[in-house]
């Protein structure tokens, strides 16, 4: 099969747009949607990466009115090769969620809208659901490409940290953001891929390796982590397992060491990263100005930031008091050795197979449930998807099953810079699995 990507004739077009406006009041996919035509292959790209001419805000009030003067690295090797963005997807407000709710409107999943569209790529992964022959360019920090995915049954592709320049993306964590892709198709997600990737010389992160598709027929199950899953899940995931080992994979159960410390450790550096980054946003330069110079210091900063919602609220504080000089050896330094630690003992497996295992620990939930779980409780749910994305492994996020008319995904984990073999798996599990794509549009 060849890459297949929506593009549109002028009557189309307007059909098109009209379609879309409508679901987009119901379910929040976009921010921003560009109605003048657009030639060539269409795109949407996550509101936190730049695209010259349209609002880049990272769901944030604070970055209302921010309209950027040039294209994200990725966005312009796309466009240069012949695709258009069409909009900018809904997000948690600067990657901060779990679900999709920190947004002042958030997105609301395809297939039933009571439930959770996942975060925080999760307009992304709705505005994929939706689109025929989709593919959106998201960004993941600790699972913000997989959870959506996982939730709205499309697939979610995060690269090897560094594979992808990161030049244009409104900053979470720099030595955890990724951009990557969220599509429905191996050969559309492999394009895509393969026309972004390889280093920048305006972003120092970006890396030149070659990207390989070694393929291992093993996969390995890391029994310490999959444990502490919903048990209906793990029912779920076994049967998936017997599938592909009656694909002749070979499937082995392993323990890893300082998992369980992967979740505090990835909180401690994105939040002291976040902190960081969210420093600039004065009332000055980007988007919400403060125009009242007669305010003292404290006055005139405080009423830029107040813009912020909650969470970057919180993990801003939070952040801010785990680099305190008497504070930081005892986590932000504990933090990068377990990191270190982990890839280590992540590396001994990824070195001869795949690692496996449910992208979320749960069902997608309602959104009226989610009210009721705490930020500790909220920040467990990336058990599974923070593991990959701390060490900077690439993965991806697939659908398996449909429970009730709502999908499940398995996430799996290969080497550095071995981004290619997951999608020579993906090509060869879409050949025996039937998908149901939200296909409503286009």
């Amino acid at each position: 099969m060849t890459a297949k990507f929506l593009s549109l004739t002028d009557s189309e077009y307007a059909i098109f747009i009209s379609q879309l406006k409508q679901a987009n009041e119901r379910l929040n996919a976009f921010n921003f949607i560009d109605e003048n035509k657009k030639s060539g292959k269409i795109i949407s790209v996550k509101d936190n990466i730049c695209v010259k001419g349209m609002p880049a805000t990272a769901s944030s009030k604070i970055l209302q009115g921010y309209m950027p003067g040039f294209n994200a690295t990725a966005v312009q090797r796309l466009e240069n090769s012949g695709f258009s963005v069409i909009g900018k997807t809904n997000m948690d407000e600067f990657g901060f969620g779990s679900f999709g709710l920190n947004s002042e409107h958030p997105a609301k999943n395809p297939f039933n809208e009571e439930y959770v569209a996942g975060g925080s790529s999760s307009g992304s992964a709705v505005a994929t659901a939706l689109i025929k022959e989709h593919v959106s360019i998201a960004e993941s920090t600790g699972g913000s490409i997989s959870a959506p995915a996982a939730f709205c049954g499309v697939v979610g592709l995060t690269p090897t940290y560094g594979a992808i320049s990161r030049y244009g993306l409104i900053d979470y964590a720099s030595s955890l953001d990724k951009i990557g892709f969220i599509g429905k198709s191996a050969d559309n997600l492999r394009d895509v891929m393969e026309k972004t990737v390889g280093s920048d010389p305006k972003d120092t992160t970006s890396l030149s390796n070659v990207i390989s598709n070694k393929n291992p027929h093993k996969l390995y199950v890391i029994d310490n982590l999959v444990e502490n899953i919903d048990e209906s899940i793990k029912d779920r995931f076994e049967d998936l397992l017997a599938k592909l080992s009656a694909k002749d994979y070979e499937i082995e159960h392993v323990n890893v060491d300082y998992l369980e410390y992967s979740v505090p450790a990835y909180y401690i550096l994105s939040m002291s990263e976040a902190s960081t980054n969210l420093a600039k946003y004065q009332g000055f330069k980007y988007g919400f100005k403060v125009k009242d110079f007669s305010l003292n210091y404290n006055e005139f900063f405080m009423s830029a930031r107040k813009q912020f919602g909650k969470e970057a609220k919180r993990r801003v504080i939070l952040g801010t008091f785990i680099r305190s000089k008497s504070i930081k050896q005892r986590y932000y330094e504990k933090a990068l050795a377990i990191r270190h630690a982990i890839i280590a003992r992540m590396k001994k497996f990824l070195n001869d197979g795949f690692i496996i295992m449910p992208s979320m620990p749960i069902f997608t939930p309602k959104i009226s449930e989610v009210s009721d779980i705490s930020p500790v409780e909220a920040y467990s749910m990336d058990m599974l998807t923070v593991p990959p994305n701390l060490c900077g492994f690439p993965h991806m996020s697939f659908p398996y099953f449909y429970e009730k008319g709502m999908p499940l995904g398995a996430q799996i984990i290969t080497d550095h810079f071995n981004d290619y073999s997951l999608l020579d798996f993906l090509s060869e599990w879409e050949s025996g699995f039937k998908y149901k794509f939200k296909e409503e549009i286009g």
